[in-house]
């Protein structure tokens, strides 16, 4: 048996107050037992159940639109195999392995580690909603000190479960921000903004391409922009590759703005401008507006 496996048999037989240690030296031991259990050897079991030859991730940067600084960024899993070349094709691999839930564990320990001075957008596949990982409190997510934001791909039909409402509902009591991603591609549904209630909305690359201000898909896309703000979600404009398509999601009144014109994805993050001394930390949860 792997020993992530062992660690999460270990975690779930024990997930009872009445067997746990009483807080103390033997709690602290048992907690950081499990913890090895669970991670060590993590990325080589994963990349050996999928067959990659290799699994890193990338940094791509969200901009603010109204003074061009960096905002957050979104890791971006790259893995490396003849077979499994995409990040889709490496979560169907997963799921098809039933190791889904232990490759976005991975992910997301791989995300936070090389970006720890940003707030940071996370992507989740609904299945992993399923397998208990991402509200065990040893986490990664947990121990990010910014902003924390899980993308929930809008192209792909969720069920809406009453324990994946729950997950949901769990994820954001402890601080965790909701995206709804790829809005405008696949499976369309305004209604998925409605149930989630998400702090951001991303508008997919399908109604950024060739965008142009007083275009008829201009005004579309202004009109989704506002039914967003009106439900009370700041919209990112995904996959910005001209200026024209820039200056169309700012009159459009996108909050924030993210692609190739405005940065690649890269193995690693900007440095951070200092924050000013005796500033407050920057809140999770629901994004709060600056002061005037």
């Amino acid at each position: 048996m792997s020993s992530c496996r062992a660690g999460q048999e270990l975690w779930e037989a024990t997930d009872s107050y009445a067997v746990w240690p009483l807080p103390g030296p033997r709690y602290n031991d048992f907690v950081a037992q499990i913890r090895r259990g669970i991670t060590q050897d993590l990325k080589p079991f994963v990349e050996k159940g999928i067959g990659l030859d290799a699994l890193a991730v990338f940094f791509q940067p969200l901009v603010n639109l109204e003074n061009g600084d960096i905002f957050a960024y979104e890791a971006l899993a790259r893995p490396s195999s003849a077979i499994v070349n995409n990040p889709l094709k490496l979560f169907d691999v997963a799921i098809e392995r039933d190791i889904c839930g232990e490759l976005g564990r991975l992910l997301r320990a791989l995300a936070i580690d090389g970006c720890r001075d940003w707030p940071l957008f996370l992507n989740i596949h609904p299945r992993e909603l399923d397998d208990g990982w991402l509200t065990r409190p040893d986490d990664p997510l947990y121990r990010h000190e910014q902003g924390v934001f899980l993308e929930i791909t809008e192209s792909v039909p969720m069920k809406y479960e009453d324990h994946r409402r729950g997950t949901l509902l769990e994820l954001r009591g402890k601080g965790i921000n909701l995206v709804v991603d790829d809005l405008g591609a696949g499976y369309s549904n305004l209604k998925y903004i409605a149930d989630l209630n998400p702090e951001i909305v991303k508008i997919d690359r399908e109604l950024v391409a060739n965008l142009t201000v007083n275009s008829r898909l201009f005004r579309l896309v202004s009109a989704v922009v506002r039914l967003c703000i009106d439900l009370d979600a700041k919209v990112v404009a995904e996959g910005i590759e001209t200026a024209e398509e820039l200056e169309a999601v700012k009159a459009a009144g996108a909050h924030y703005g993210q692609g190739y014109l405005l940065g690649r994805p890269a193995r690693e993050v900007a440095p951070r401008p200092s924050v000013r001394e005796g500033s407050p930390p920057r809140p999770r949860g629901r994004i709060i507006e600056p002061p005037p």
